[in-house]
């Protein structure tokens, strides 16, 4: 056998043996060292994943009406949620210096007071004693029972509903 013979016989046998030392100490290729460099690569992928579903739990908005809202008080206070309901004819109230809305919402009974510190609310969002007025906000349910609003939104009915309550007499929100 030649000297390059012998080289290639001690090479094939290095590479059916995984584990075994190769030159200067180095593990032979496929050595389990690879495996646990995987291994750790997928369970940091694992964590970080993890940790990107709990972070988008704090930013989660909850969509409840009034009566969820009061019934559900001490679970929902402090956290970020939008509410639906009615606005209660007379309660709206508006501040120029600061600027802001108070009014209060219902839903099947329940009701709560909202401030809203913004001086811009949608055209449709009147207090008018011939229309009711659905109401959605945005905000955080405070430990007083009262919603500290970020965002309002009036619905405004379509010109089907409103072909409807033409014949009883009532107006647009917008119409004045």
């Amino acid at each position: 056998m030649s000297h390059l013979d012998e080289e290639l016989a001690r090479v094939a046998n290095e590479e059916e043996a995984p584990g075994v030392a190769g030159p200067a100490g180095q593990p032979a290729p496929g050595a389990p060292r690879r495996n646990v460099g995987l291994l750790v690569a997928l369970l940091v992928a694992a964590g970080g994943l993890v940790a990107l579903v709990m972070s988008f739990q704090d930013a989660a908005v909850y969509a409840k009406t009034v009566d969820q809202i009061v019934a559900e008080k001490a679970r929902m206070t402090g956290r970020a949620a939008r509410v639906e309901g009615d606005l209660v004819k007379g309660s709206l109230v508006h501040k120029d210096s600061p600027c802001e809305y108070r009014f209060r919402m219902a839903n099947k009974g329940a009701e709560i007071p909202v401030r809203y510190g913004q001086c811009v609310v949608p055209d449709t969002f009147q207090d008018r004693p011939d229309m009711d007025v659905k109401v959605t906000v945005e905000g955080k349910l405070q430990p007083d029972g009262s919603f500290e609003a970020s965002l309002v939104m009036a619905k405004c009915p379509s010109k089907y509903d409103m072909k409807e309550k033409a014949k009883n007499g009532e107006k647009a929100p917008h119409a004045m």
